[in-house]
């Protein structure tokens, strides 16, 4: 679907004057509150819905849905003024009702994705970055590297930063798709120069509080732990693991791994070990961060090169599994499987999903999204792989997360979004 967009003006479609606090049924940033791809929800029933509640058009790329306050957010590519653009929609997250829609910068250039359809290798051009929800407020990352602070309830800005412009940064094949993280009053990303690759900037503000370190970006997330009693956000970079204290930026411990074309998967951290994965070769390790007085130090567990791999599909670790989609362009068939963080043995290995996504429930039941539109539904067991439904849902090719919020699942394609509820 394309609409013309004014670039001076953002539409505004609701009433709404001030945002609820978060509550546990809200999923409001990229793979859930803490990062992890984990719910704090079971869902109601178990059998798949056979319609959606709702479903829109959301034209290109793979940002999936956040939701919180009544409201779904993702980002798609639309004309605004004549040029491809890339654009945060509010949805209702009851009827799928466009509230607004806030351009963020021009969307056209990719470097290469393709045109959707054209095989099975393209899932065509389009942002790759989800939006983050806190308080009243939703951040933005576009492909471009510029980051956005916007009124949750009307979609208008309240600070941007041009981080090309105002720190240096270098962009890489296929742009930025990491998306912001939030953490207290920080706002975390990567993609600066040199001396400023990793940064924090005030979620109120804008105001820069901290950067460092000359790592090139890659199209992992961060993700922030817990480790040996220090809050730290793990980076995974073309260098490889950077972690640093989210107070200061200063850097705890890194761990060297390759790095070929690309790295898109973002860290898991289970206890004290940290997993990652990349494709073209590359393939996963596991990795235990140890701290002796206040030096930390990380040393391998294990490394499968070219095995392993999550291209960009990060898993979910539950009792030291890893459950997720392993495998490197096997479009389509590539398999769901389970993998023992602390070995990297492979329990099991189930073909026919490609390089879909997951989320994991709190009662350890996997929603499982297929590259071509599927819901799975999965029990997280490492004997052996147990399915319990299923249902094709969605036209397109999905290379985005399912969210979970308020037992309902929210997921999206290159070409159409919607809400199935399960709750009913």
């Amino acid at each position: 679907m394309k609409s013309s967009l004014s670039t001076l003006a953002v539409a505004m479609l609701t009433a709404a004057s001030f945002s609820a606090p978060l509550s546990a049924k809200d999923w409001p940033a990229y793979r859930g509150s803490e990062g992890t791809g984990i719910s704090t929800e079971t869902l109601p029933s178990k059998k798949v819905p056979a319609k959606a509640v709702w479903k829109v058009e959301t034209p290109t790329g793979f940002s999936s849905f956040t939701i919180a306050n009544g409201k779904a957010f993702t980002i798609v590519v639309r004309e605004v003024d004549g040029n491809p653009t890339e654009v945060c929609l509010a949805l209702d997250a009851a009827t799928g009702k466009e509230l607004w829609a806030a351009p963020l910068w021009l969307g056209g250039k990719y470097d290469g994705g393709g045109n959707a359809g054209d095989n099975d290798n393209k899932g065509g051009d389009g942002p790759r970055s989800t939006p983050t929800i806190d308080g009243e407020r939703v951040y933005a990352l576009d492909a471009h590297l510029r980051l956005y602070s916007l009124n949750i309830a009307t979609g208008e800005p309240a600070w941007r930063v041009d981080l090309e412009k105002a720190h240096g940064a270098k962009n890489i094949k296929w742009q930025n798709a990491a998306s912001p993280v939030i953490d207290g009053d920080r706002v975390l990303v990567a993609g600066g120069g040199k001396g400023q690759s990793l940064l924090a900037f005030d979620k109120a503000s804008g105001e820069l509080l901290w950067k460092g370190e000359d790592d090139a970006i890659t199209h992992a997330t961060p993700v922030v732990a817990n480790l040996h009693g220090v809050r730290q956000a793990i980076y995974f970079t073309q260098t490889g693991l950077v972690a640093v204290s989210v107070e200061d930026g200063k850097v705890l411990w890194r761990q060297d791994f390759p790095f070929k074309v690309s790295t898109a998967a973002s860290p898991v951290v289970f206890d004290d070990i940290v997993y990652c994965s990349a494709g073209y070769g590359v393939g996963g390790g596991a990795y235990r961060v140890k701290k002796d007085g206040a030096a930390f130090s990380s040393e391998q567990i294990w490394r499968t090169e070219n095995d392993n791999i999550n291209h960009w599909s990060t898993p979910v670790v539950k009792d030291g599994y890893l459950y997720g989609m392993f495998s490197f362009k096997e479009y389509g068939k590539g398999p769901l499987a389970c993998v023992d963080i602390r070995t990297g043995e492979k329990k099991w290995a189930e073909p026919g999903f490609g390089p879909g996504n997951v989320t994991l429930t709190a009662d350890g039941t996997l929603i499982v999204l297929s590259d071509k539109g599927e819901i799975v539904l999965v029990e997280a067991k490492p004997d052996a792989y147990h399915e319990i439904d299923r249902a094709d849902v969605l036209d397109g090719k999905c290379w985005s997360t399912p969210t979970l919020a308020d037992g309902k699942i929210y997921a999206r394609s290159t070409t159409e979004g919607g809400c199935f509820d399960f709750s009913k």
